[in-house]
């Protein structure tokens, strides 16, 4: 069957967006969807605990978000800019975004923190990208610590009085644009308790980039272009979920982060989890047969994104517009500081 963007629309009130984190990470509310029946149930996440099974593996993205925000000026005018630190390209060169777009032209420089850090302007990119090259003296992330601000998406109208609370607390691999956000309702304590059921912990990177912000703007899906971030899996993590699929243990992936890694190296090498690290631009939708995972926990995303594609995919998209009715008739918080689902 061919979907339109529109078929995965739905009505989403205002007041459901989550501005906030909750006071505990693991009290959100967790909806559990059963693929084969459709069959709901409300629970909360720290009930995640009785979804997984001894001899699973639970995969994790410990990509750190940057505190990726730098406020700008142009050194000839004094004219501001905002600019988001997306994906490191090559050295000192990073695809941004930048606004206003319209004054940041090929050639311009850009002066940061009394010019402590500076950048030029080499590329221009389709909206409102930008690639750009930083001079600076010292170590770049310790000034880009000073400089910058967490990157919350533009939904997120609350300060944030802790930037950790947009980091993972198994956050590590400096490079993201944003935070793999099913992973924030984890504790350490939860985690904890995880591992001693058996669970085995696996841990992979994948850089969250611009896909994140772009929304779809085509009217067919198969017209959308998805933007590339990178990717790692290490040895190590590999021959863990090898041990853990031969015993008969499920992949339990943590974010369509996780789940995009995953099945991109299920889809190059056939099938078989290996170490690879990587550029990936999988765009997973109804249809799509997964290789890798078995199970999985996320939040709700926005309305006509290619992450609710990405769910469809795996429970069908009838299954997760039911799902998603119910999760707001039964008020759940949406977006990154929302609650949670977890599929089987």
């Amino acid at each position: 069957m061919t979907y339109t963007t529109a078929d995965f629309d739905f009505e989403l009130p205002e007041e459901l967006i989550a501005q906030t984190p909750l006071a505990d990470r693991q009290t959100s509310k967790l909806l559990v969807l059963d693929k084969e029946t459709g069959n709901i149930q409300d629970k909360h996440f720290y009930d995640i605990l009785e979804e997984l099974n001894e001899g699973d593996a639970l995969v994790m993205n410990n990509t750190r978000v940057l505190p990726a925000r730098l406020y700008g000026e142009k050194p000839e005018t004094g004219g501001h800019l905002e600019v988001l630190l997306l994906t490191n390209t090559e050295g000192n060169q990073w695809e941004t975004l930048i606004k206003p777009a319209k004054r940041a032209k090929k050639g311009t420089e850009i002066s940061f923190g009394d010019g402590r850090l500076k950048a030029v302007v080499l590329e221009e990119l389709d909206h409102g990208g930008r690639i750009i090259e930083f001079k600076y003296e010292g170590v770049f992330l310790e000034i880009i610590e000073s400089l910058g601000e967490m990157p919350l998406p533009p939904y997120i109208k609350e300060r944030l009085e802790d930037p950790e609370r947009y980091q993972t607390v198994y956050a590590e691999e400096n490079g993201s644009a944003a935070a793999p956000t099913a992973g924030l309702h984890f504790t350490q304590e939860l985690l904890d308790k995880i591992s001693a059921k058996g669970v085995e912990l696996v841990y992979l990177t994948l850089h969250v980039g611009l896909g994140t912000f772009r929304p779809v703007s085509v009217d067919s899906i198969e017209d959308h272009e998805m933007h590339s971030e990178f990717y790692k899996l290490t040895a190590e993590a590999a021959d863990k979920l090898n041990t853990v699929k031969e015993s008969g243990g499920r992949i339990v992936a943590v974010g369509t982060t996780s789940i995009r890694t995953l099945e991109t190296i299920g889809t190059k090498f056939d099938g078989e989890i290996k170490p690879d690290s990587g550029w990936t631009s999988i765009f997973i939708t109804p249809g799509y047969q997964f290789k890798v995972v078995d199970a999985f926990t996320t939040n709700f995303h926005l309305p006509m994104s290619t992450l609710v594609m990405l769910v469809s995919a795996f429970a069908g998209r009838d299954k997760v517009m039911v799902a998603y009715d119910h999760a707001v008739a039964e008020k759940y918080r949406f977006f990154s500081f929302g609650d949670a689902m977890f599929l089987k």
